[in-house]
């Protein structure tokens, strides 16, 4: 039995299936990751340092800056889903997936269809203002003058207490936890697989992590070929 295939069994006989992803759940949609060979992190903007200008004190002190690193390196408004987004979908639609987490702020397991989703730092979808509270889907002037922010967790900032709390009871809940996409070297992806208590583990990611030994399978392939192949089999 290959890899794909063991993935669908244990899914089928899986009665609580979670889906965790990181940013390697996106690269097929053309989305850039933060600390990969071309990542985002590699380069610096005007200076600063990306983790810098992506933090609470710099978008307070220099957010034109800030509005244009987003617009320019992080823009989300022509990104499509891709079929591993779609795969999902179509698990939660057979009544087999019942969470997706993710650490994504591109907003595109909705776009693709999914209901369940908890997003741990926002999304880049919502903007908001300080003042009156007017939102929009990308960044606006607000008549009334005020500031406008993303609804996403910066640099200095504290994770959404009540995100979280969801997140971690899914993970508890969950007799098989897929993880995708992520190193798990940082946080906080490494401090939620250790909630799991469930059977089975699976990680699926293009490197090895150092959870792989705890994992019931391992696939180091991307996301969406994998979640493509494996729906093949449900």
């Amino acid at each position: 039995m290959d890899k794909i295939e063991k993935l669908a069994n244990i899914i089928k006989n899986s009665s609580y299936t979670v889906f965790f992803g990181g940013a390697g759940t996106s690269t097929d949609s053309g989305i850039k990751d933060f600390r990969g060979k071309d990542g985002l992190y590699k380069t610096d903007f005007k200076g600063y340092r990306p983790e810098e200008v992506l933090s609470i004190d710099f978008f307070s002190e220099h957010r034109d800056l800030f509005n244009e690193y987003v617009t320019e390196k992080m823009s989300i408004e022509n990104v499509k889903p891709n079929k591993g987004h779609y795969a999902l979908v179509k698990l939660e639609k057979l009544g087999k997936l019942k969470s997706i987490i993710t650490q994504n702020i591109d907003n595109l397991h909705q776009e693709a269809g999914s209901t369940n989703v908890l997003e741990l730092h926002g999304t880049l979808k919502d903007w908001y203002c300080l003042s009156c509270g007017k939102r929009d889907t990308k960044t606006f002037d607000c008549p009334c003058g005020g500031i406008v922010r993303p609804k996403v967790t910066l640099y200095g900032e504290m994770l959404d207490e009540n995100v979280t709390s969801s997140a971690i009871f899914e993970i508890k809940k969950a007799d098989t936890l897929i993880i995708a996409g992520t190193s798990l070297t940082v946080y906080p992806a490494a401090y939620y697989i250790r909630y799991f208590q469930g059977k089975d583990l699976v990680i699926i990611n293009a490197d090895a992590t150092q959870y792989d030994s705890d994992a019931s399978l391992v696939i180091n392939d991307n996301f969406a070929n994998t979640m493509e192949a494996t729906i093949n089999f449900l």
